[in-house]
């Protein structure tokens, strides 16, 4: 497993009947984790210092119930880098924190490589592997659906004085699609593709039927000299093999590491937090 050790600023304090407890710099949360299926060793919600609790509806979504006034937003760091941090809806807070082993071996590869490189990065959300992409010298192109994540993902570049991303709201398929045609080319691909999802127009979007045909299409928009290849994905029972799967048929199987991604806990235990496919070539 590929776990997200280098944290200061965050940590999962505790887990269990379906929530984490996780101090986001000074701010105390507690939300909803699908992963979490056993019991915790104390009630979560009445932990002293608690900040807000998300709160599942029975009819779905859910709210937030606030204890303290915290900000409506604030910033925490990870190796110099700082990220905006923002309770919204649907339990998100903006920032997946169990990416920052990715973040890590990404920017590794990028400075290793001792030569310009051009990501693309494709269901970007806000930002996080763009930003520390970029600060290690590539050239990040950031595609997201969602205008208003696009927005949040300006935010974290700007917070950091990041200036090589652009940034483009668009659906990710037809985007590529429009880059084939033009003819241009990526040394790397980062993909984060939701379970389920629409693109701005109402297009539909679901994992397993795409996500194959989907990678293929990327191939098309790779460099001559291309130097990695990362999916993510947050699928309850997508397992790392299936990952691996993909990548091999792909782009053949040399240079290709699947596994789960995960978060250590003040429990001593870790918090899976989905898997994660990489193909370097």
């Amino acid at each position: 497993m590929k776990i997200a050790d280098t944290w200061t600023d965050y940590t999962v304090l505790a887990t269990g009947d379906g929530e984490k407890l996780e101090r986001w710099g000074n701010v105390t949360l507690l939300r909803p984790d699908p992963q979490v299926i056993w019991h915790a060793q104390k009630n979560l919600s009445k932990v002293k210092g608690l900040d807000a609790h998300y709160l599942r509806e029975s009819t779905g979504g859910g709210r937030w119930e606030y204890f303290n006034n915290i900000p409506a937003q604030w910033t925490i760091s990870w190796q110099g880098l700082k990220f905006i941090i923002k309770p919204m809806g649907f339990k998100h807070t903006g920032l997946f924190p169990e990416q920052a082993a990715n973040w890590a071996e990404m920017m590794k590869l990028i400075k290793n490589a001792k030569r310009p490189i051009k990501i693309l990065n494709l269901f970007a959300y806000t930002g996080g592997a763009s930003v520390a992409c970029a600060k290690a010298g590539a050239s990040v192109t950031h595609i997201d659906a969602s205008k208003g994540m696009v927005e949040r993902a300006k935010e974290n570049a700007n917070i950091n004085g990041i200036t090589n991303i652009r940034f483009i709201v668009d659906d990710c398929e037809k985007f590529i699609e429009r880059e084939i045609r033009r003819g241009n080319t990526y040394d790397a691909i980062i993909m984060d593709p939701p379970s389920y999802g629409r693109g701005p127009n109402g297009e539909m979007w679901k994992l397993e039927d795409k996500l194959f045909d989907f990678v293929s299409l990327t191939k098309t928009v790779l460099s001559d000299k291309p130097l990695f290849v990362l999916i993510n994905s947050y699928t309850t029972g997508l397992q790392a093999s299936v990952l691996e799967n993909i990548l091999t048929l792909i782009f053949g199987k040399a240079g290709i590491d699947a596994d789960e991604v995960g978060l250590p806990t003040e429990e001593n235990i870790v918090l899976p937090c989905g898997a994660r496919g990489l193909k370097i070539f």
